[in-house]
């Protein structure tokens, strides 16, 4: 296993006309996320920020499919999406994190939304 990486993914692919991602680790875990998803829960500092005060909430993802996926070293997938966003480095442990720990993200996320009077799209 890669130093440092907690999680190893054996199975990446992109199904459903890109509207999801596959993704099956060593442990046997196995999940599909929404490119919806992932759009919002970038890692990238357009949606992060610099610290958590700057996070953004994005909104009107509903329709957003994933382009292409690209490796970045041994560590991480750069996933390029449809709507040109392409900067963020989804390590595989947060990949994990954002599979193993769906629901809550999930539910954070629409209530963000709706604090904000925002809506999917």
């Amino acid at each position: 296993m890669q130093q440092g990486a907690g999680h190893w993914p054996t199975e990446i692919r992109v199904r459903e006309g890109g509207s999801v991602l596959n993704i099956q680790f060593e442990g046997g875990e196995n999940y599909a996320l929404g490119a919806e998803y992932l759009r919002v829960s970038s890692p990238s500092a357009e949606v992060r920020g610099h610290s958590p005060a700057e996070k953004k909430t994005v909104a009107g993802k509903r329709n957003v499919r994933i382009a292409q996926v690209t490796p970045v070293g041994n560590y991480a997938a750069r996933l390029i999406f449809d709507d040109g966003h392409d900067t963020g480095l989804y390590t595989w442990d947060y990949l994990f994190d954002l599979g193993q720990n769906f629901a809550t993200h999930w539910e954070a996320y629409l209530a963000e939304l709706a604090a904000k009077q925002l809506d999917r799209g």
